[in-house]
């Protein structure tokens, strides 16, 4: 109740101050136009000049609210993009891609879908837009077993901490499709621990469902992955140029740099 009370107070106080602002700077316009009416003696020289500063008010505006306003919005959204893009290059470099290593071990129609998203150095806009959408929309056939579900719990498990940081950056807000991966991923987690010690005895129809959970995971993950390497491409050159050698999806990815 306290909490309330201090809080009302504290927003009649910033009402008061802007409320006495906008009073005194009323006052002391007035008192300027009063004071040139005494010195001159000339409402038709007043009224003029009122009326075109009044008029020049709308461009004010206009130019302002839309114009500078619109470049300072999109100057902070190219920020914030950066920032994002930051946060998921890290969750590639320390969960993504291993992530992405265990794709043939547990996709059968891995070498089906392989292709379409090894990009290359000559790949524009289009060309990256059309793999995202391959990867979204892909037939993912997913088989797992047992031991494949054990490695993956315990691969996960060990970065629940550094995923759940991740979760915290408001930054990620703005990044709807990769907090889509996220929890993707936390799901997958959670399903799989909840399960303790049980992973080597589940029924088929449990088998299955953890199946659909690891496909929901993987389709972001592929998605996420060529958007990545997209915004790569247009910003960060030299990092493009790892990733397309060490590309998971490549016929044979490779740190080393080959003639």
């Amino acid at each position: 109740m306290a909490r309330k009370e201090s809080a009302s107070g504290s927003r009649r106080q910033r009402v008061s101050w802007r409320l006495k602002l906008s009073l005194a700077l009323v006052v002391a316009s007035a008192a300027t136009y009063g004071l040139h009416y005494l010195l001159f003696r000339d409402l038709h020289h007043i009224a003029i000049y009122l009326v075109g500063d009044i008029a020049f008010l709308f461009l004010n505006i206009l130019v302002v609210t839309l114009v500078i306003d619109g470049i300072l919005a999109r100057r902070e959204k190219t920020a914030l993009l950066r920032k994002m893009n930051m946060v998921i290059g890290t969750f590639f470099s320390d969960v993504g891609f291993e992530l992405l290593g265990r794709f043939p071990s547990l996709v059968r129609n891995a070498a089906d879908l392989a292709p379409r998203l090894a990009f290359e150095p000559r790949w524009q806009k289009k060309d990256f837009q059309a793999a995202i959408c391959e990867a979204r929309e892909f037939a993912y056939d997913v088989a797992v077993s047992p031991d494949s579900l054990i490695c993956l719990r315990d691969f996960l498990r060990r970065h629940r901490e550094f995923l759940l940081r991740l979760l915290e950056n408001p930054n990620l807000l703005e990044h709807e499709r990769f907090t889509d991966l996220l929890w993707a991923v936390f799901h997958v987690v959670d399903e799989l621990e909840m399960r303790g010690d049980a992973l080597d005895r589940l029924p088929p129809s449990d088998m299955a469902h953890l199946a659909n959970d690891v496909k929901r995971a993987f389709s972001q993950l592929a998605g996420e992955w060529v958007a990545y390497a997209q915004h790569l491409k247009a910003s960060y050159p030299f990092l493009f140029s790892l990733i397309v050698r060490v590309n998971p999806f490549s016929a044979s990815p490779s740190p080393i740099v080959q003639d």
